[in-house]
């Protein structure tokens, strides 16, 4: 019986470099086709709402932005027991310890993908709510994916140049080039938080 995949991309978009993981699926699905028994599948931040596509899962491929303690853009892929660990090196939100508990979570249930595979970016900015990625990030979209392809295609699971369909993507109101196009700028909307509650210059 031919191996199940899940590529799943985690983040939120909402804060900056954050959502990298999120654009690695977008951008992989608007570009390649995969096997049939390749999905693909963003995340989000829903943690333990994971859990159900990890039990049908023998290999799992993580795109996410991972505080490494490197150079922003930094690209590092993880394998096996090390992902977990590294999933919950240096919190940056509530996604990502999230995550850690869902992969402990499906370890502890007896279902845990026996491959996995962690691709991770180190982020520049998440301090800028509403804010998209920076260059520095986003150009390591497509180093990201093909690295994915790359590790897929040596287990046997080789894509070709096209495009994935699914129901598991993000809606296409929030995919990147919308998200871009219509976010106001910051002087029309504060991204840091609430003016009202801003010091008062000196």
């Amino acid at each position: 019986m031919a191996a199940n995949v899940l590529v799943l991309g985690i983040g939120n978009v909402l804060w900056a470099d954050e959502g990298f993981g999120v654009r690695c699926i977008e951008y992989l699905a608007q570009n390649w086709t995969l096997p049939e028994t390749v999905t693909l599948l963003d995340g989000g931040t829903q943690g333990l709402y994971l859990l159900p596509f990890l039990e049908s899962a023998d290999i799992l491929v993580v795109f996410d932005a991972v505080d490494y303690g490197l150079a922003p853009g930094t690209l590092k892929l993880i394998q096996g027991d090390e992902v977990p660990r590294f999933m919950g090196a240096k919190k940056m939100s509530l996604h990502q310890t999230g995550f850690q508990d869902v992969i402990a979570t499906a370890q502890l249930m007896g279902y845990c993908p026996e491959t996995l595979l962690l691709i991770g970016c180190q982020p520049q900015e998440l301090e800028d709510y509403g804010g998209g990625l920076r260059p520095i990030v986003r150009d390591q979209i497509e180093p990201a994916v093909n690295l994915a392809l790359t590790e897929l295609a040596q287990m046997g699971f080789a894509a070709t140049p096209g495009r994935s369909q699914s129901d598991l993507l993000a809606d296409p109101s929030i995919m990147h080039h919308a998200y871009e196009a219509g976010r106001p700028s910051e002087s029309e909307a504060c991204r840091i938080g609430d003016a009202r509650f801003f010091p008062a210059p000196e």
